[in-house]
């Protein structure tokens, strides 16, 4: 009976030892960096790494942006303020009426009627 134990107990030590290597070779092919896992885990990691770069860039950018685009806004800001004193003292103005064209006759001039001459 203990041999037969033994003899179990080897062959289970055996089976186990077996599904080791199994699992060891596939682990391996699974971490190769060629083909494997490996190599997808370091490409996704050199590509998060020009995300994160390229996201840095973009901020600075962005923020560059906003500063000039508050800056430009301010100026806006002082200009529209100016044309609304302009306007408000283009209100404040008398309107000038233009001067009429001197009245002449159809005849013209030189012969005018005799009360416009005065009397002679």
């Amino acid at each position: 009976m203990e041999t037969i134990a033994d003899i179990l107990l080897v062959a289970g030590a055996l089976g186990a030892g077996f599904y080791c290597f199994i699992l060891a070779r596939r682990l391996s092919r699974f971490n190769d960096l060629e083909s494997g896992m490996g190599g997808a885990v370091a490409v996704l990691s050199a590509q998060v790494d020009d995300l994160t770069r390229t996201l840095q860039a973009a901020q600075g950018t962005a923020s560059a942006s906003t500063e000039s685009l508050e800056a430009l806004t301010d100026r806006a800001e002082g200009v529209a303020k100016r044309l609304e004193l302009m306007v408000a003292s283009m209100h404040d103005l008398q309107e000038e009426t233009p001067p009429s064209p001197p009245e002449t006759s159809p005849v013209g001039p030189i012969f005018r009627r005799r009360d416009e001459r005065g009397a002679a």
